[in-house]
Formats: structure tokens, sequence, C-alpha cells
């Protein structure tokens, strides 16, 4: 991969994680998790744009920051981290001859059943051992389906629209004008 390239997926995932970090405020609470639909919007972003690894890269950083400073629990990690990899692989590679924007509601069921349904089961474990909660295996389920259809669909809607009106095309060349310069 051309370092260049690298340079600019660094620089887009580093102001993403920015983004899911300083709207960390925006959340709701249901049970021991707190709903942060804002990180679903980052990993759909970050899963079409940049890619799975990449994706799953800024869901643990952003989720570790927000622990640390106290705006996330530890069930961040299982919901963002596993959406943002289901969400970045359904994209890539299921259908990969459509167009960019026929795309997109793939990436919205990739991030939906990744969080929603794997990341709240993945959650479990963590709820009942690390953080003593009581919680049943499908618990977590509807409060992170919730949060993930919010953040995924304002998502999709801002990638559908940067797609279709062309936005997104014209900011991908424009930083790969900067790589050649």
């Amino acid at each position: 991969m051309n370092k260049k390239i690298s340079i600019q997926k660094l620089a887009i995932a580093g102001v993403l994680i920015a983004l899911a970090v300083a709207l960390s405020g925006i959340y709701i609470p249901i049970g021991a998790s707190k709903c942060f639909p804002i990180q679903h919007l980052v990993n759909v972003i970050a899963g079409t744009i940049l890619g799975p690894w990449y994706a799953v890269a800024m869901a643990f950083i952003t989720s570790l920051i927000r622990v640390m400073i106290g705006t996330g629990t530890l069930l961040a990690f299982p919901g963002s981290m596993v959406g943002a990899l289901c969400c970045g692989l359904a994209f890539k590679y299921i259908l990969p001859k459509l167009s960019f924007a026929n795309r997109i509601p793939i990436a919205f069921l990739g991030e939906i059943i990744g969080t929603g349904i794997l990341g709240a089961m993945a959650a479990y474990p963590i709820a009942v051992f690390v953080m003593g909660k009581e919680a049943a295996l499908f618990s977590y389920v509807i409060p992170f389906g919730i949060s993930t259809i919010g953040g995924a669909l304002i998502a999709s809607v801002l990638m559908f629209t940067l797609a279709k009106t062309g936005a997104l095309k014209f900011m991908l060349r424009m930083g790969d004008k900067a790589n050649k310069a």
C-alpha cells in the first residue's frame, strides 16, 4: 500500500475517532449499558471508506478513550468492535461489484447484525464476569439494537447522499491529488 494513502487513512481515522469521543456525551442509558449511536455512525463511515480493519481499530481506540474519560463502559468494546468488523466485511465482500451507494444498505445491515446481535451477545460475559451485573445472554440485544439502528441509519443516509451527489468521490479524489503532490 502506498505510504501516503496510509497517512490519509490514518488522518481520516483520527478525525472520526475524535468525532466519536467528542460526541460521547450523547448516549441513551439502558441498564448497565450506555447506548451510543454516534459510535455506530462512525463505524458505518469507517467500514465503508476505510475498510474493516481500520474500523475495528478505531472502535477499539474510541472505546478505550471513552472508558478512560468516563463516558463509556466496558460493554463498548464488544459492541462497537464486532459491529465495525461486520459492517466493514459486509461492505467489502458482499456483492462487491455493486456501486458504492448500492452497497451502503449492506454495511447498514452488517452494523446492525454485528453490534445489535453478535456484539450484544459478546457483551454478556463482560457484564456478568467482569462488571458483576446480572444479565441474560440476550439482555443487551434490544438496547444495542436500538442504538445501532439509530446511528447506522444516520450514517447510511449521510453516506448515500454523499455518494449520490458525487461529494464523496470528490473528497476521496482530493485526497488522491494531495497524495500525488
